[in-house]
């Protein structure tokens, strides 16, 4: 079974995405790919536990504190190579970003090979399904350009600066 529930947070209503025991989404309303994956034969269930502990890890992520991802158990669909990107996201610690670049050049020595396209790299980072909690929004240009948020350039300004990176050294 598939399951969905909606979710309000400060920058707007989130849809939940389960196979029963995971997460398998996250999207802002409007979002680029917003419900990638999810078929139509989706139950809603506020109550699958799941979701429940997601909606409370937003609520503390929104509240200033930095929960941790693996308190919850996610299960995002993707390739290997996307797969991949996504735990190295995962690894970006809070108030920190990263460059294209940067990710690049991991996903490069993780395969054996010399180099990694950055661009490969952003639409991998841009097809990330559980938004906020993959912290995709830390991910920047190599110029310090925010760049490239699926949920959009706004949302991805105020999410680092709700965890307390230095947005004079970004720009747009």
């Amino acid at each position: 079974m598939k399951y969905a529930a909606k979710a309000q947070t400060p920058l707007g209503e989130v849809l939940l995405a389960s196979d029963g025991s995971y997460l398998t989404g996250v999207w802002f309303a409007g979002q680029k790919y917003y419900g990638a994956g999810m078929d139509n034969d989706i139950i809603y269930d506020q109550h699958i536990p799941v979701f429940t502990q997601t909606v409370s890890w937003l609520q503390r992520y929104f509240s200033g504190e930095n929960p941790k991802i693996h308190e919850l158990l996610l299960a995002p669909a993707g390739s290997t190579f996307r797969q991949i990107v996504w735990k190295i996201l995962c690894d970006i610690p809070y108030g920190h970003v990263r460059t294209y670049g940067d990710i690049a050049a991991e996903v490069a020595v993780y395969n054996g090979i010399k180099t990694m396209s950055a661009q490969a790299i952003g639409g991998a980072v841009g097809h990330n399904p559980i938004s906020i909690i993959i912290p995709c929004h830390r991910v920047v240009g190599s110029n310090g350009s925010l760049t490239g948020y699926a949920g959009g350039i706004e949302k991805k300004q105020r999410l680092l600066a709700a965890e307390g990176v230095d947005m004079s050294k970004l720009s747009i």
